[in-house]
């Protein structure tokens, strides 16, 4: 199955632990501003040659972002900025849920037993994820920690259950595609199974708050492909915080943790999401190739989009996510983030189901886009 063109991409897998030596650090390494300040957007008529410069396509109600820059095209390679503002310790909450966005339990042989004795449901995992990208070059790993469930603020001397450890570039290198952007952004194709008559896909979509850089979240799609059919499996969810330079997870944050589980709080809205939303967008292409280097997400064209509820699955913390099929037989996987009233980012990836019907649409590629939309009107 080939990928083709034009929203963002995401998720990753487990990959083989290596080992790195603690860095040392430069005072400026990493700096993360607390906050990114939205102003007041102004109407532009010609909107169309204006792009983005974040990781996402940004809009507002009935006008444009203020966030752009004139259509050229840059050819400046961002990756040490996007190496500065992605490393660090990111801690923080993460859950499973099904297909149609219901939260899994964790295993019961990992929560404990006060929580048995009550019958209190546990669905959320307490996670690091010391993430260090290297600026020199274009390679980056990290590992997401899951933290045995613990009472009280027994958190503190959390135990780890599991570490799935990522690689991007290098000889290490797992994954097939990989798009960054210089605010932290990325999205991440990692084939994680090939069973013969089937194989799995992670998607892995990072967005990062644009109000609030020490905020993001990670959204995985499982997804299976069989018989050119791609299969949505299940989805994960990490909500994160940034507390601090790479430490590669020696500091816990324990009960120091700023957030709290989020797979029991209500699902957002459809009527949050349904309606016309407009915004610039944050372009890569790749081959259908699985050796593809890191690309930088690069501004494109505004865009207009209509959403309804068909298909959606929603989910807590204002998510949600879909896989649908084009109208040219290819498929959308994407996933959204209502940040704040009226202004969301999304995160698309287009696979082709067969390479010769796409090859004069797509180009026989994929693209990965990111937009920060703004919300128009209802439809």
């Amino acid at each position: 199955m080939a990928l083709a063109a034009n929203t963002i991409i995401s998720q990753n897998r487990t990959l083989n632990s290596i080992s790195y030596p603690l860095p040392k650090l430069p005072n400026t390494y990493p700096h993360h501003p607390s906050k990114l300040t939205l102003h007041p957007l102004q109407p532009q008529s010609n909107y169309h040659c204006y792009q983005p410069t974040l990781p996402v396509s940004l809009v507002a109600k009935t006008s444009l972002s203020d966030i752009q820059v004139p259509s050229t095209t840059t050819t400046t390679n961002s990756w040490p900025e996007f190496a500065k503002n992605v490393s660090g310790e990111w801690d923080g909450h993460g859950a499973d849920f099904t297909s149609k966005g219901i939260p899994i339990e964790l295993p019961e042989s990992v929560v404990p037993e006060a929580y048995r004795e009550w019958e209190v449901k546990v669905l959320d995992w307490q996670t690091q994820c010391p993430t260090l990208a290297q600026p020199e070059e274009s390679f980056m790993f990290y590992k997401t920690i899951k933290l045995l469930p613990t009472v009280g603020c027994e958190a503190d001397a959390a135990t780890q259950y599991s570490i799935d450890e990522r690689n991007i570039g290098g000889e290490v290198n797992k994954v097939s595609t990989f798009a960054y952007q210089s605010g932290g952004c990325y999205v991440a194709v990692w084939p994680v199974g090939d069973h013969g008559t089937y194989r799995l896909l992670e998607l892995e979509h990072c967005l990062i708050n644009p109000q609030d850089r020490e905020s993001r979240v990670r959204i995985i799609q499982v997804v299976r492909e069989e018989n050119k059919k791609m299969v949505l499996k299940n989805i994960t969810v990490f909500c994160e915080q940034w507390y601090g330079p790479f430490r590669n997870g020696e500091q816990l944050g324990g009960c120091a943790i700023r957030d709290s589980g989020f797979a029991a709080t209500d699902a957002m809205k459809a009527s949050e999401m349904v309606g016309v939303w407009q915004g610039p967008s944050a372009v890569a292409c790749f081959t259908s190739s699985q050796n593809n280097p890191p690309q930088e997400l690069l501004g494109g064209s505004m865009q207009k989009s209509t959403r309804d509820e068909s298909g959606v699955i929603l989910l807590p913390r204002q998510l949600w996510c879909s896989l649908k099929e084009s109208e040219h037989g290819g498929t959308f996987c994407e996933v959204g983030w209502l940040f704040d009233q009226g202004h969301a980012i999304t995160s698309r990836c287009i696979f082709s189901s067969d390479a010769k019907l796409k090859a004069s649409l797509y180009d026989n590629r994929f693209s990965l886009t990111q937009q920060l939309l703004s919300f128009i009107y209802y439809t």
